[in-house]
């Protein structure tokens, strides 16, 4: 890997690995996610209902969980990680589903992972697979450096009307900034990272970077994205606070392995398969 890359994802938060994933990988990954389209967990939210938003995600489906573990152990990412982080070890955490279609989903609120998971250290990143061709305004888009920045509080995702709702609202975290406001009084206001993307590109990225999905549009109607998402030495357990029982030591995902876990600790449970 070339060191641009390693200096790009330190500082920045995320960086295009282009042709990453041949035909035959690509392949299997879209077979899996049309498998968890149709199969989806116990946490999907849904609106695909033809009239407003369009859209399926889906996050850490235990019914998934053996057929994902199985092919991520045949994709290449163990070593991509390693070498990008400079990490011993790589472990595979779970995967998102992402899918936007007809051209009528809006925008995947500004957040950041780390606000409703238990994560600390270098040692994270999303593999962001489109199986798309997507021009750059309809990418997904990120804030420079935020990783290393302020963790805020949200979004909650339940109030369509305000994008910084918080999931906690106890000041433990300060509140998210209308990121999307701000940017139209002020287009410089931040320094958003955004690529075009082709299928067998890999878009990484630190999961406490600030991002969020650009719209889909009439010209760019359907957008199908499998998430994975990967840890390695640095890699260490940051309790949620505890005003919102739903995400407090990780709300749903993998309680049980969670509360055996303080704080400070790595982040090491056997329920997550090891690539390297």
């Amino acid at each position: 890997m070339d060191e641009a890359v390693r200096q790009a994802f330190r500082n920045d938060g995320a960086v295009l690995i282009e042709d990453y994933l041949d035909e035959t990988q690509l392949r299997q990954c879209h077979e899996a996610f049309t498998w968890a389209v149709n199969n989806p967990g116990p946490y999907v939210f849904n609106r695909l209902d033809g009239t407003t938003l369009q859209t399926h995600i889906d996050n850490a489906n235990p019914r998934a969980k053996n057929r994902l573990d199985d092919l991520v152990s045949s994709l290449p990412f163990g070593k991509l990680f390693a070498d990008l982080w400079g990490s011993e070890h790589v472990w595979y955490f779970a995967e998102e589903i992402f899918l936007k279609e007809g051209g009528k989903s809006g925008r995947g609120p500004w957040h950041q992972d780390t606000a409703n998971l238990p994560w600390a250290g270098r040692h994270w990143g999303n593999a962001w697979i489109s199986f798309q061709s997507l021009p750059k305004q309809n990418s997904l888009e990120i804030v420079r450096g935020s990783h290393r920045g302020v963790q805020y509080d949200g979004a909650s995702f339940a109030n369509p009307d305000d994008p910084t709702d918080p999931l906690y609202g106890d000041g433990t975290l300060p509140r998210l900034p209308d990121i999307e406001a701000e940017r139209a009084a002020d287009p410089d206001a931040y320094d958003v990272i955004s690529w075009a993307v082709d299928p067998g590109d890999v878009l990484v990225l630190h999961p406490r970077s600030l991002h969020g999905g650009a719209p889909v549009d009439a010209a760019t109607p359907d957008r199908h994205t499998l998430v994975l998402r990967f840890f390695g030495d640095d890699a260490t357990f940051r309790p949620l606070p505890e005003s919102n029982p739903h995400y407090a030591r990780n709300g749903v995902l993998f309680a049980d392995e969670m509360a055996k876990l303080n704080e400070g600790d790595p982040f090491r449970s056997p329920i997550f398969r090891q690539l390297l």
